[in-house]
C-alpha cells in the first residue's frame, strides 16, 4: 500500500489549518491509489487527542515526543522526522509552506537525498514516462516557475519519497466521515548533543490582518496605490465589511504591510467575492485568487490579464467607478 505522510504543525494546542488542508488533499490523492494517509505531530507532553484527524481523511497519527521537541528547533525536528520516515517508508511527504515548513522540509529532503518542490499550487497522482520507463502513480508537483511566466510540473520518479510544500488556503479543508483514526507514539533517538540552539522565550503576536478567513476582499494594485484612490478603497471595504489585500509591488513599495500580500509569494485566498482594483493580473497574483467564487476586476486597461479570470470586468477609472459602487451598496444596505 502506498503511504502519504503529512507533517502536522501545532499553533499552541491546536492543529494548524494548513495541516488539516494537506490531510484532506492527501486523502483525495490516496483514494486513487489505495493509499494510506499518515500524520506526524512533533512535540513534548502532547496531551491532545489527535484521533479527530480521522474525520479529514487521516488513517494513522504518530506522536513524536521528546523533551527536546517542546519548542521548534531545526536539527532535532529534522532528525526525528527522518527517523520516522525511514521506519514507515512513505511514498509522499507533505509540509505546509509556513516558516517552520520552509525551514524543516529542505533539511529532511537533504538528509534523505530526495527532491523537494516548494510552494506548490496543485498536486496530482498520475503515471509518468521518463527515458522509456513507465513510473506508476507518481506525484505531480505543480507550481509557477520562471518568475511566474509558466506553470511547471515537477516529478522525481527515481528517488523516494516525493516531497512538497504547500501554502495555506491552496486546498480545501474537507470532512470525509465521522471516523476517528489510530494514534501511536514514536520515540526518536535524541540526546542533548542534538540541541544545537535553545529557545529561551516565546512571544505570540496576533495578526493585524487575516485574509484566509475573509469572505470579501478588496485587492489593491499599483493602479490604486495612491492616497486618493486608496481612501475610496477603504470606504468600499468598510461598506462591504471586507478585508484589504494587495499585490507584491504594492507591498514592496511600502504602501501596505506584508500581511496583505496575496499571490505566489504571499497568501492564497478563497473569498466569496474578490474585487481587484488597479491590478494588472500577473500570474503570480492570479495564483493566489483562483479559489475566489466571484472576481470583479476594475482596470482602465481593457487588455489587462486580470480580465481573463474575472467573472465581471469594469473598464474605467477607479476614482470614477468606486464612488458609484459605494453609493449603490450604501443605498442597498440602507433599504435593508
Amino acid at each position: 500500500m502506498s503511504k502519504i505522510l503529512v507533517f502536522v504543525e501545532l499553533r499552541g494546542d491546536d492543529v494548524a489549518d494548513v495541516s488539516i488542508e494537506l490531510i484532506s488533499k492527501a486523502k483525495e490523492l490516496g483514494s486513487s491509489i489505495g493509499g494510506e494517509v499518515i500524520a506526524a505531530v512533533l512535540g513534548y507532553d502532547l496531551i491532545q487527542d489527535f484521533s479527530f484527524l480521522g474525520r479529514y481523511g487521516c488513517d494513522r497519527v504518530y506522536k513524536i515526543e521528546h523533551k527536546i521537541l517542546k519548542h521548534y528547533t531545526s536539527y532535532p525536528y529534522a532528525k526525528s522526522l527522518v527517523e520516522l520516515i525511514k521506519e514507515i517508508r512513505p511514498d509522499i511527504v507533505l509540509f505546509g509552506a509556513t516558516y517552520i515548513g520552509r525551514d524543516l522540509a529542505p533539511r529532511v529532503a537533504s538528509s534523505l537525498g530526495c527532491g523537494l518542490t516548494a510552494d506548490c499550487t496543485d498536486l496530482k497522482i498520475e503515471d509518468f514516462k521518463f527515458r522509456g520507463k513507465l513510473y506508476k502513480n507518481q506525484l505531480l508537483q505543480i507550481r509557477p516557475a520562471w518568475g511566474g511566466n509558466i506553470i511547471a510540473t515537477i516529478v522525481s520518479p527515481e528517488v523516494s519519497p516525493s516531497m512538497a510544500t504547500v501554502r495555506k488556503g491552496v486546498f480545501l479543508k474537507k470532512e470525509f466521515s465521522n471516523n476517528l483514526c489510530e494514534v501511536k507514539t514514536f520515540r526518536p533517538n535524541l540526546s542533548e548533543e542534538d540541541l544545537l540552539s535553545e529557545v529561551l522565550h516565546v512571544e505570540k503576536r496576533p495578526k493585524s490582518v487575516d485574509l484566509h478567513g475573509a469572505k470579501v476582499i478588496v485587492g489593491v494594485g499599483m493602479g490604486a496605490a495612491n492616497e486618493k484612490t486608496f481612501g475610496l478603497i477603504k470606504e468600499l471595504a468598510d461598506v462591504l465589511g471586507a478585508q484589504i489585500g494587495a499585490t507584491r509591488p504594492v507591498v514592496d513599495s511600502g504602501f501596505l504591510p506584508k500581511e496583505c500580500q496575496i499571490g505566489q509569494t504571499g497568501v492564497t485566498v478563497r473569498p466569496n467575492l474578490y474585487i481587484a482594483c488597479g491590478i494588472s493580473g500577473q500570474i503570480q497574483h492570479r495564483a493566489g485568487i483562483l479559489g475566489a467564487k466571484r472576481i470583479i476586476a476594475i482596470n482602465k486597461d481593457p487588455k489587462a490579464p486580470i480580465f481573463d479570470i474575472a467573472h465581471y470586468g469594469i473598464v474605467g477609472d477607479l476614482n470614477i467607478v468606486l464612488p458609484k459602487i459605494i453609493k449603490v451598496y450604501k443605498q442597498k444596505l440602507w433599504e435593508v
